[in-house]
């Protein structure tokens, strides 16, 4: 067997964000040539090596993310032109940062075999930009987003909301002037405070204000009303898009295909079937034999350390189903029924009773329908259940109740 998905991870940036605790450092000028050199040659060695194993020629989607992959500049452009030597994916996104995407580099990325590029703006205003320790500015992000269009690549743009003392207004104009740029993608994210982060220190010393959850939950659901206003449909939580320009990788992660992760602290996430062929890049690590689903993150940059979850079946379903209910697609009546024989169907059915009563999610059929979904043998192809207005925004709540479905309920 082989993958259908690869990541690859690029730990470095010209400069740490407040906000960020990813695995990620900081270099610029001879150190991250060095340092950067070094990465590469080991990275393409695990390419070369997962080549060699079989599992690369049937990729269709490739993301290299970080950090931020564009500092590494004719280097970057070298481990897209390895890479497209084993497969021929029908998606290859490249994160960017605006400051580091520069013509050059998005003219030879494009000439490489990059087809989509997703850009770190964050905000178009530049004192929130400085608040998030961004090293672009406004102009700077804009100018980007026209660079990467006018080079034929599918564009994306990472908006954050909800930062301290940040108003709606300026929320708004950050959304409307993203439309305005015409990106075929636009993915939202209310501020995430990491302990240990440098604006985490300073909201804990007070120099900063904590953010507002109330007011983020507000700003994600304005967030909705724009994007969807100016022809970019919701197809995730997070996620927003012009028709057939949703991001066919990220679909992957929320979808339950097997990935392989390269590079310092790369996720891999293998279906028991898929591991197999895997197994040898990862130093045949100790996998219990009922394993449903086998994660592993890579430690180093050799790939010669890795950390390894497993997870039943059952919690492989449960998983499922709280991703199914990040999408507008929703919960399907193939996955219902394949949870269904893992998990009680009357415990499944009360979890899906409770959220459509608390109003997280609503239902495509009667109920009467889903359970005989449910006991009958032949799955049935479609949407069961979809996420309201109300779940995208107690999206936690909606997606706890469903994980809980992992548990034995003798032993909750």
């Amino acid at each position: 067997m082989s993958v259908e998905s690869l990541y690859i991870h690029i730990p470095f940036c010209h400069a740490r964000c407040t906000y960020c605790d990813f695995d990620t450092k900081a270099a610029c000028g001879s150190q991250l040539l060095s340092q950067g050199d070094a990465y590469v040659q080991k990275l393409l060695r695990r390419l070369r090596d997962a080549d060699r194993a079989g599992v690369l020629e049937r990729v269709e989607t490739v993301y290299i993310g970080g950090g931020t992959p564009t500092v590494l500049g004719e280097r970057l452009v070298d481990i897209v032109r390895e890479i497209r030597g084993y497969c021929n994916p029908v998606e290859f996104t490249c994160e960017a940062n605006p400051e580091s995407f520069t013509p050059e580099l998005a003219f030879a990325l494009a000439h490489a075999g990059v087809t989509r590029v997703s850009l770190g703006v964050q905000s178009l205003d530049d004192d929130e930009l400085a608040l998030l320790g961004r090293i672009h500015s406004s102009s700077q992000a804009e100018r980007a987003v026209g660079l990467a269009r006018s080079c034929g690549f599918s564009t994306s743009v990472d908006l954050i909301c909800g930062l301290s003392g940040q108003a709606m207004a300026s929320w708004e104009k950050t959304l409307d002037r993203a439309c305005a740029l015409e990106t075929d993608h636009v993915s939202v994210y209310p501020l995430m405070i990491e302990d240990g982060t440098p604006l985490s220190r300073a909201i804990e010393a007070g120099r900063v204000a904590e953010p507002d959850e109330d007011l983020q939950a507000e700003m994600m659901d304005v967030a909705r009303s724009v994007l969807t206003g100016r022809g970019l449909e919701r197809y995730e939580v997070a996620s927003y898009a012009r028709a057939g320009k949703e991001c066919r990788h990220n679909i992957a992660y929320w979808t339950g295909k097997s990935y392989l992760g390269l590079g310092r602290s790369a996720a891999s996430m293998f279906s028991s079937k898929d591991y197999g062929a895997c197994a040898k890049l990862f130093d045949a690590l100790d996998v219990p034999s009922g394993a449903s689903r086998i994660r592993i993150v890579q430690l180093d940059d050799e790939g010669t350390a890795f950390d390894v979850e497993t997870l039943s079946s059952r919690e492989a379903l449960a998983e499922d189903l709280m991703l199914g209910a990040r999408m507008s697609r929703g919960i399907s009546y193939d996955l219902l029924h394949r949870a269904a024989a893992v998990i009680p169907p009357s415990r499944l059915l009360g979890t899906l009773k409770e959220a459509v009563d608390l109003g997280l999610l609503s239902l495509s059929d009667s109920w009467d329908s889903l359970e005989a979904a449910l006991s009958c043998d032949v799955s049935r192809s479609g949407p069961c259940a979809m996420p309201t207005r109300l779940g995208w925004l107690m999206g936690n709540q909606l997606y706890g109740m469903l994980w809980d479905l992992h548990k034995d309920a003798r032993f909750c």
